[in-house]
């Protein structure tokens, strides 16, 4: 097989020399190779067509126990690491055992600064201790970001203590573009690595600690009543995986260092920078099935005879992987990248669109030198194999940890009751506080003036003033004219009305008739006595 220069074609039109190499040998039948070459052309093509400063994410394919390449593109540019840097601070701890510094039974404490990292994050309350044989477990993983910060105060005596023993045995076991500054691999600007150096700190584990290889194919943890599945897709999916590790950050998009062996040969693939996880492990399996397909000749390159690259620092890939838009990326493993093959082949081809769009930053025209999108939208791994969770506890033994854990459940319980209280109290008291400046707001404000009631339409009629004396049946016998001679008449003859009565209308009908009968009667009377005299 002809060796490749670092972007995997042979010089001259990608496109067609790529076809043409295909074709002399004899592996054009291979539909995947196919698709995988014309993909990685395309892209590639559409590199040569933009700026001399277009980044393409890298990409690597090594033979793991000669460590030729395999195939390869962009494999020493500066890249953000993400969670694979646990890789880093797991061989960092191994290596402090190898030499008889520490046991993977030696306790770990959770500080305040680490129960502080964000997700992805186990939640252990400060002061909580767990060995080193289960932080390492939990890290590789669950991807527990206060776990690793964890180890790297615990076994640094601090993160900056640890960052350098990083970079000390990263020198040491030939890691030459790789910067570190904190054991989890949550984003910092002067943090990073390379495709190469990573297949290098790969291999490395594999080499060094063979008694520690199923650390890294572990598929699932269980602790206490919660099962937490690897982030890594690839295994229980694509035959013959075996390890190692995921991670994701929006500067650096989606990153993987995986291995995978067949026949008794193993292969190690890195693939970074892509903008899903699905797309990231579908790659990862095509480049594998490359792999196992090919046979490094005696030209190979090998990982130390790699050209060093012409970036001083990795491009910021944030723009395109999280754009706000569309939701967070996240890396969950299984679930990140069993969605709907469709909706995520469109969110996909989205990212490459903007990542290759004449719209970013005009310091680089990015894109991704990867198999095109449009070639996975309808491709998707098989089922993942049943989980076989491997048991982690805190405290020195799983005894001691379920003792430990109960006291926590509990304390939680007490916690969350005593905010649900406070909650509930402060919520009454604003009720209360509410209530009582309503009240004084009513207080405070001036009285309404009276409004003059208007006077009855009819107050004249039923008042006595207007009524004239003489024209009254309820007028005083004694101002009553009564000619000489007449009979008096009694005071109490004609009663009066109750006192401030209002008569009714009815009552002052019926009125009328009686006072012309008294006045009648009183006429008759006068007549009598004259005619009497």
């Amino acid at each position: 097989m002809p060796a490749w220069p670092l972007t995997g074609f042979p010089p001259g039109p990608i496109i067609d020399r790529a076809g043409a190499f295909l074709l002399e040998t004899g592996l054009m039948s291979n539909g995947l190779l196919r698709r995988l070459v014309v993909g990685l052309a395309v892209a590639a093509g559409l590199l040569g067509a933009g700026s001399g400063s277009a980044t393409t994410a890298p990409i690597l394919v090594v033979d793991v126990d000669s460590g030729k390449v395999i195939y390869g593109q962009a494999a020493t540019d500066p890249w953000f690491p993400a969670s694979i840097t646990k890789l880093m601070t797991t061989y960092v701890a191994l290596d402090l055992v190898r030499q008889g510094k520490l046991s993977l039974d030696t306790l770990l404490t959770i500080s305040p600064a680490a129960a502080a990292e964000p997700p992805s994050k186990m939640g252990f309350r400060p002061g909580t201790k767990l060995t080193l044989d289960n932080a390492l477990k939990i890290i590789m993983v669950k991807s527990a970001n206060d776990v690793a910060w964890a180890i790297g105060e615990n076994l640094g005596g601090s993160v900056e203590g640890f960052a350098q023993m990083m970079n000390e045995t990263a020198q040491r076991i030939g890691m030459r573009e790789s910067r570190w500054t904190n054991p989890n691999g949550l984003p910092d600007a002067r943090q990073w690595t390379s495709a190469r150096d990573m297949a290098v700190l790969g291999r490395a584990l594999i080499r060094d600690f063979p008694e520690s290889r199923a650390l890294f194919s572990i598929s699932a943890i269980q602790f206490g009543r919660s099962v937490m599945a690897n982030h890594n897709g690839l295994l229980g999916r694509y035959a013959g995986a075996d390890g190692m590790k995921t991670g994701f950050i929006c500067s650096g998009g989606f990153n993987v260092v995986a291995t995978a062996t067949r026949n008794g040969r193993r292969i190690l693939t890195v693939v970074m920078g892509q903008p899903s996880a699905r797309e990231r492990d579908l790659k990862a399996a095509d480049l594998f099935d490359y792999g196992f397909s090919q046979s490094p000749g005696w030209g190979a390159q090998t990982l130390d005879a790699l050209p060093s690259s012409g970036l001083s620092e990795p491009p910021d890939m944030r723009p395109y992987i999280c754009d706000r838009k569309k939701p967070m990326p996240v890396d969950e493993g299984q679930g990140a990248i069993t969605a709907s093959a469709s909706a995520a082949g469109a969110s996909a081809d989205n990212a490459n669109a903007q990542l290759m769009a004449a719209a970013a930053p005009p310091s680089a025209a990015l894109a991704f030198a990867t198999m095109n999108s449009a070639a996975l939208r309808n491709r998707a791994l098989p089922p993942r194999a049943p989980l076989q969770p491997i048991l982690v506890w805190i405290g020195r033994d799983p005894a001691e940890g379920a003792i430990a854990l109960n006291e926590q459940e509990e304390a939680e319980k007490a916690e969350k009751a005593a905010k649900l209280a406070e909650a509930r109290k402060a919520k009454l008291e604003a009720v209360a506080a509410k209530r009582e400046a309503a009240h004084q707001a009513k207080a405070a404000a001036p009285a309404p003036k009276a409004a003059a009631k208007p006077e009855p339409k009819k107050a004249l009629a039923r008042g006595k003033a207007g009524v004239p004396a003489t024209a009254s049946a309820y007028a005083p016998a004694e101002s009553t004219p009564v000619m000489e001679g007449a009979p008096k008449l009694k005071v109490g003859a004609v009663k009066k009305p109750a006192a401030k009565a209002a008569p009714k209308a009815g009552a002052k009908a019926e009125n009328k008739p009686a006072g012309a009968a008294a006045k009648a009667k009183a006429t008759k009377a006068a007549s009598k006595a004259q005619a009497d005299e």
